[in-house]
């Protein structure tokens, strides 16, 4: 059986493979004769390598032993009797067709009958040949054109099949762009994409998914078509040092570019999902990633019931879905954001930080949180509240903890009080999660253990925050993601004065002034001691400070 995919390094190691199937012994003889030093055979068809070496005759006395040839080796082209001890007619050319696939065919028969010629030709064959008329030159001659014919058939079939496969995405891409203007949610157009891809049947199966936030596996979030439990018998994750992450998915987040598996059950990367593939019908398999600038949103599988379905231009388009995909959510969670206060919390336990406070909390059965994170320009202020504990205890164990400077005791009350925090500026934790969208939102010391939360805007990318923070604390184990309100301090009647009319001086003045107490009667803090806290001069202070007020009840009674 031909096959159009065969390498130029298949074609030097396999001489050009004619196969005869004819049971009579003296026309056999006088066709293998003829062919029997004809290198010009070749050098027409071959441009390769192969072309010096000379065609391999096949004989075979009976159709079912052609038919096994026709399976099991390369063959060029088929000269084929008619009448056969096993079939006989044309019956023995429908047969040949049916199981030779792409395989031409050139028909022997001893009639001199033009007709059974022309119905050879429309049952499949390439052309006829009558056996008492054949010369060497003219045998030479009709293998070369039906081997051409056959060629060009193929190519034209492919392209014919690769513009059907470029209209019909095309298609495909338009209703997913008009999918994205009516969708409301993010996992209204994952599913809409993936029932979109397989309602032609051109697909066999189609999947979106995602990476697990805290874990390098790639779970589903929408699916369509023949699935039959693949996606719970398989486990996929990004992780390259591991089997399971040198697949198409875990190599196309990894990468960001999209992944071709043209044979999955020949491929050495889809080892470990090979068997459930062949269960569902899969033959080949292309993995699309979804990514909107630095945003890795998940990845895309489409899956054939053909081997190398996915050609270059069918790529091409299938990377463009891809990006419709990852602009829709960004638009989605964008329009999200402008709608509703909702943003993701993730959190963290830290085992190496403050390590005298958590052991206070441990055995004090006490609590500490911290509230709020105010960076200066040579120091960080923590403000928070201590329960359940007395200061001088408190006061040792601060005093006791690497990376704390001083601490301050601002409002008492029975069972609890409010205190500063001074540490130095150099945090690279801190640093990082602001540069990536994200701040510590609280953090609490309580029964043994440090935790803390970071606050990101939704749509954001979790798996790298969590990542970022992972570099920078190796200590640091992820434990939970949860979306909820905005927090109160954040939304102050006017949070667009804080988040984009105040500079990063002006608003640190302010929130520092804020949570020391400064406006509070009688002050806990005074205007000097919070200016020697945020390394400035007070008359700087003062001028932050001021112009912050300004611009806030500006924004107040203005608007």
């Amino acid at each position: 059986m031909v096959d159009d995919q065969r390498t130029h390094a298949d074609q030097r190691a396999n001489p050009l493979q004619i196969l005869l199937i004819e049971d009579n012994p003296g026309d056999a003889r006088l066709i293998e004769e003829m062919l029997k030093n004809t290198e010009e055979l070749t050098q027409r068809v071959r441009t390769d390598e192969s072309a010096d070496q000379l065609p391999e005759m096949i004989r075979e006395t009976h159709l079912e032993d052609g038919l096994e040839r026709v399976q099991s080796d390369p063959i060029d082209l088929v000269l084929l009797d008619l009448n056969l001890p096993d079939s006989e007619g044309l019956r023995t050319l429908e047969t040949v067709s049916e199981q030779g696939d792409e395989t031409p065919i050139v028909v022997l028969t001893g009639l001199r009958d033009q007709q059974v010629g022309v119905r050879a030709i429309q049952r499949g064959a390439e052309d006829f040949l009558v056996k008492d008329e054949v010369t060497s030159e003219l045998l030479v001659r009709t293998i070369h054109h039906a081997i051409e014919r056959a060629r060009q058939k193929r190519q034209r079939r492919r392209q014919r099949q690769q513009l059907e496969a470029l209209n019909r995405l095309n298609r495909i891409g338009h209703d997913i762009t008009h999918a994205v203007i009516t969708t409301e949610t993010r996992a209204e157009l994952e599913q809409r994409v993936c029932d979109r891809l397989v309602e032609s049947d051109a697909y066999r199966f189609a999947w979106i998914g995602g990476v697990n936030p805290g874990s390098d596996r790639v779970v589903p979030k929408a699916a369509a078509g023949v699935e039959g439990g693949y996606l719970e018998n398989v486990e996929i994750t990004v992780n390259e040092d591991d089997p399971t992450g040198q697949g198409p998915s875990g190599t196309a987040i990894r990468t960001e570019s999209v992944q071709v598996m043209s044979d999955v059950h020949t491929h050495p990367q889809y080892e470990p999902w090979r068997e459930a593939a062949k269960e569902q019908g899969y033959q080949s398999s292309v993995a699309i990633p979804i990514i909107h600038e630095d945003l890795v949103y998940g990845v895309l599988n489409v899956y054939s019931s053909s081997p190398r379905a996915f050609t270059g231009p069918e790529t091409t388009i299938l990377a463009r879905i891809g990006d419709i995909i990852a602009h829709a959510i960004t638009a989605i969670e964008r329009r999200d954001a402008l709608v509703s206060d909702a943003v993701v919390e993730l959190e963290f336990r830290v085992d190496e930080l403050a390590e005298p406070l958590v052991a206070l909390s441990r055995e004090e059965s006490c609590r500490v949180e911290i509230e709020q994170l105010i960076r200066g320009d040579e120091t960080l202020l923590a403000y928070g509240s201590a329960y359940e504990v007395s200061q001088d205890r408190f006061r040792d164990s601060v005093e006791s903890t690497d990376g704390i400077d001083e601490v301050r005791f601002l409002t008492v009350r029975r069972g609890e009080f409010e205190f500063e925090l001074v540490a130095p500026v150099a945090i690279s934790l801190l640093e990082s999660i602001a540069t990536h969208g994200g701040r510590v939102d609280s953090a609490t010391i309580e029964d043994g253990e440090f935790r803390f939360v970071v606050e990101l805007p939704r749509g954001r990318d979790t798996r790298q925050m969590i990542e970022v923070i992972r570099e920078n604390r190796p200590d640091a184990t992820y434990l939970a993601q949860r979306t909820t309100e905005r927090s109160d301090r954040t939304d102050m009647g006017t949070p667009g004065v804080l988040e984009n009319d105040l500079t990063e001086k002006q608003r640190a003045a302010l929130e520092t002034a804020y949570f020391a107490g400064y406006f509070d009667w009688p002050r806990q803090s005074t205007g000097e001691e919070i200016a020697d806290r945020l390394g400035i001069a007070p008359a700087t202070f003062n001028q932050h400070l001021r112009t912050a007020e300004r611009k806030f009840f500006d924004s107040v009674f203005e608007g």
